[in-house]
């Protein structure tokens, strides 16, 4: 398909997308689309929240969530406007119980087709293919990480297995994804408790974008699937916040969709219609020049590693 093509179907995906009946349809497509996946491949998708929204007990929905969630809330914090949207088909976006609780079998779902297998093992391959790279790029392991967008703390405690002699912060600025990160820390689903002598992870409630951290203060910033969800000012917020953040000689590195793979230039444009339905800021991301922003900031020239057949990993050194 040629470019001109190209561009008149996601117009017209565009268009249909602004219509809001024809939105809505499309999300709860994509919704119903992802939870049939994740029961084809073992994962039982309303088992496993419905253990996780009770936390074994026999209540509809367990109290102490809230209790947890008030004692990491920032109340000062303003969110941006950007983050006051639809995401993924829910209609309060990050900020809510459904989306956080329904998080870890989601990604499951989704990573699920990465690899021949099909499986549930999907998510866990592609963050491990982000994590050899960066075994593999990066001069020495890091002291201090901090993880940027660490929802519900899946790429967190997969960098703590990796560097378990690391300080690790995981932000986000979903007080309710950090509730349930910090409590799949102490009771993991997949059983993988924190290394022996591992530091505990700190979960801080704050925006990408302004982290509060101390200038100069860190060894890694990673930011895994993170600024596909992000408008291009907010792309390029991040990224001067990971430069002031890190200290000199730390590398900034991003585990993210490619826009090069084939097999998002091949989706059928009702596939794509259910994607971008559930992912509003898609198209600035395929559009942004990551490689170029990040050198316009001040990093040195980044290096790519394509690390399953539709992500890539960009790695960037502050000088």
């Amino acid at each position: 398909m040629n470019a001109i093509a190209t561009r008149s179907i996601n117009r017209l995906i565009n268009g249909a997308l602004a219509v809001k009946p024809l939105a809505n349809f499309a999300k709860d497509r994509a919704r119903t689309m992802i939870i049939k996946r994740a029961e084809s491949i073992g994962v039982y998708w309303l088992d496993e929240v419905a253990q996780l929204r009770t936390r074994g007990g026999d209540m509809e929905f367990n109290p102490v969530w809230e209790k947890e969630r008030q004692g990491i809330c920032d109340r000062t914090l303003t969110y941006p406007d950007y983050y006051l949207t639809s995401f993924h088909a829910y209609d309060e976006g990050n900020l809510g119980w459904e989306p956080a609780l329904e998080a870890t079998v989601a990604a499951k779902a989704v990573h699920a087709r990465l690899w021949p297998e099909g499986d549930a093992r999907g998510d866990i391959r592609l963050r491990q293919s982000y994590l050899d790279v960066l075994l593999d790029q990066l001069p020495q392991p890091p002291a201090t990480i901090v993880d940027l967008g660490c929802s519900t703390g899946l790429s967190t405690r997969a960098l703590q297995q990796t560097y378990p002699k690391a300080q690790i912060t995981g932000i986000d600025l979903s007080d309710y994804f950090l509730t349930v990160a910090r409590y799949q820390t102490i009771n993991p689903v997949d059983n993988a408790h924190p290394p022996d002598g591992a530091p505990p992870i700190t979960w801080l409630h704050a925006s990408a974008e302004t982290t509060g951290l101390p200038a100069n203060s860190v060894d890694l910033v990673s930011a895994s699937l993170v600024f596909h969800e992000l408008p291009q000012s907010a792309i390029q917020a991040v990224i001067q916040e990971a430069y002031r953040i890190l200290s000199p000689g730390g590398h900034f590195t991003i585990m993210e969709m490619n826009p090069q793979s084939e097999v998002y230039k091949k989706l059928p444009a009702y596939v794509l219609t259910l994607l971008k339905s559930t992912e509003p800021y898609l198209d600035q991301y395929f559009s942004f020049d990551l490689h170029q922003a990040m050198v316009d900031v001040g990093f040195g020239q980044p290096t790519e590693t394509r690390n399953s057949s539709r992500h890539r990993v960009v790695i960037a050194k502050k000088p």
